[in-house]
């Protein structure tokens, strides 16, 4: 079963204990997939056999003179940030969750914020891969097929590492302010998630105003003194958590820290989130169409909010990774956390999907939807498709999602 319960898997785990054995495995399964920490919450990681990485060496290099990072695909981020940054060096980016694995985030273009961020998938340089055959491929940025390689939604084989770039070292500041206007982000959604480093606002639907905004800025970005108000909203002054009164659940807000303790919204060391009672959605939009996408969704607000634990929005630089899903265009991330009422939620998705239909939104990889309209949506899709034929001729590693999703039998 997946970490929220909302899929449990028809095959039996396999996990190997060495590349080799992993390479026998894939060779002789009849289809396979790989799960990473199981946090996506559909059938995406699905198959006849499904393989588990966690038994393999963990294995991590940093690389100075190159910054990079080389790790094993199967560590969560939690893992490996702590020697990244004993090295003096940083990720971009994090996304709200550090138990993620490194593997799973990226294929799925899995993200933080930022409107000059790009998402988790962006800092991937080199892949390895064992593909259906047993054989391993490498891929770089220098290989024609690595842009359609990195977001490969598990349809290329299993990758087993990763390299990663890195950036100097830098450290964040979090503050949080409460109940900024609705009217603020309507009216100025490019100056109020520009306004720092990494932007999430936190909200329901319906009222005037939004609940939280947190705002992670860098001290490298010169003075960045909270003021006491800001855009209408008051500075929270004690530790909030995001939904509920879990403070301990939180990074530390209001005091200056490393990247990798500020950056993500949970901490290493404690249960995640609504520790598996929820359901995820997530759509993203171009940047500029983010007043009358939030708009259109606030007239279902009366349908949304009884559903809802919480609404997250954020920002995703542009990218040029062919199935990430802000693909060609910089992107407003609009993230629903729902209830463990899936009947309910399987029943609102459409009606959410028809709202943003102006707006060609993008339905993240690893959460609920209702209809991907994958095709239409990115530029590149035939070329990926066509990549993922050409990667896995015989189909070892498609399954019903890639069936529904990317018409991948």
């Amino acid at each position: 079963m997946n970490w929220a319960g909302t899929h449990t898997f028809s095959g039996g785990i396999a996990t190997p204990r060495s590349i080799d054995e992993l390479r026998r495995t894939i060779a002789s399964a009849p289809r396979i997939r790989a799960v990473g920490s199981r946090h996506s919450f559909n059938d995406i990681a699905d198959s006849d056999v499904i393989v588990s990485l966690r038994e393999l060496p963990p294995d991590m290099e940093v690389d100075p003179d190159a910054a990079t990072v080389r790790v094993a695909s199967h560590l969560p981020f939690a893992t490996i940030v702590g020697e990244i940054d004993a090295h003096g060096l940083a990720l971009h980016n994090m996304g709200s969750l550090p138990h993620i694995s490194v593997g799973g985030a990226t294929a799925t273009a899995t993200h933080g914020s930022g409107l000059r961020n790009g998402n988790l998938s962006t800092a991937v340089v080199a892949l390895e891969v064992v593909t259906g055959d047993g054989s391993i491929l490498h891929l770089d940025r220098l290989d024609p097929r690595f842009a359609g390689s990195v977001v490969h939604l598990g349809a290329i084989g299993v990758v087993t590492h990763l390299t990663l770039a890195l950036r100097p070292r830098y450290d964040i500041r979090q503050d949080v302010y409460l109940e900024v206007p609705w009217d603020e982000v309507l009216g100025d959604p490019v100056g109020l998630f520009g306004s720092a480093y990494s932007v999430s606002v936190f909200t329901r639907w319906g009222g005037q105003r939004t609940e939280q905004t947190w705002l992670k800025a860098r001290l490298d970005d010169g003075d960045i003194t909270p003021p006491d108000s800001w855009r209408g909203g008051t500075r929270r002054s004690a530790p909030i958590a995001i939904v509920g009164d879990d403070t301990d659940n939180t990074t530390v807000q209001g005091e200056p820290g490393p990247w990798f303790a500020r950056l993500p919204h949970f901490r290493f060391d404690a249960e995640p989130s609504a520790g598996g009672e929820e359901i995820q959605s997530e759509y993203f939009v171009a940047l500029e169409d983010a007043a009358s996408a939030l708009s259109a969704l606030r007239g279902l607000a009366d349908r949304i909010d009884p559903l809802l634990l919480i609404t997250e929005l954020r920002t995703v630089a542009a990218d040029d990774l062919w199935l990430s899903t802000a693909h060609s265009r910089t992107s407003l991330a609009i993230h629903f956390t729902w209830r463990h009422r899936p009947d309910e939620v399987r029943a609102l998705l459409p009606a959410i999907e028809a709202a943003l239909e102006p707006f060609s939104p993008r339905a993240h990889w690893g959460k609920w939807f209702a209809d991907a309209r994958a095709a239409e949506r990115y530029p590149r899709f035939g070329d990926a498709v066509g990549l993922f034929e050409e990667i896995d001729p015989d189909g070892k590693f498609r399954n019903a999602y890639t069936q529904r999703v990317l018409g991948l039998s």
